[in-house]
């Protein structure tokens, strides 16, 4: 399937130049660059830090986390993770996605898929905002401070598959396209 949120891989028509560019072999390949590994370093880090938030939620509704400090790094890692997704993505749409699709036409439904995601991630990531936003909120104010923390981790973890199968989707598209054409950006 093609929509995100049922999607568990991508679909075959799209995995051809990954069959002649396994993730085994990206680093070794001599077009593998520089830039490649920073944008592949940023994907790892999104799941680090989505990892972070969860296990400070976690720990907090476990009443092994202060809710203070608690508060703190989910603001912190919070509007660090969704204001750099939404500028990754915003980058990759007007302009990795367009030259990566015109190297190479037959994957270019692929690049509009990997768009679609964008957009349904969009709405995943003002989804999660609203909830940590209204934690943050009770944090402050006073409330069921847990089951806030409650809703925001399952937020979390529900954006945590759409988000991994969305990086995992694109890396496999963009890394062999890059390998194959040796594309500079």
């Amino acid at each position: 399937m093609d929509n995100l949120h049922h999607r568990t891989g991508l679909p075959d028509a799209l995995r051809v130049l990954l069959e002649q560019y396994p993730r085994a072999l990206w680093e070794s390949h001599k077009n593998f660059d520089g830039l490649t590994r920073f944008w592949l370093e940023r994907h790892l880090m999104f799941r680090r830090a989505l990892g972070q938030w969860q296990q400070d939620t976690h720990a907090y509704l476990d009443k092994r986390r202060d809710p203070r400090k608690h508060g703190q790094m989910t603001a912190r890692l919070g509007g660090f993770l969704i204001n750099e997704l939404h500028g990754h993505h915003h980058i990759e749409d007007t302009h990795y996605f367009p030259v990566l699709s015109g190297a190479e036409k037959r994957l270019a439904r692929g690049f509009d898929l990997l768009d679609a995601d964008h957009h349904a991630l969009d709405a995943e990531l003002h989804a999660l905002t609203e909830a940590t936003n209204a934690h943050l909120r009770k944090l402050s104010n006073g409330g069921d401070m847990h089951a806030s923390a409650g809703d925001m981790l399952k937020r979390l973890n529900g954006f945590e598959r759409f988000l991994d199968r969305h990086l995992q989707d694109e890396e496999e598209l963009v890394v062999p396209v890059i390998l194959h054409h040796a594309l500079k950006f």
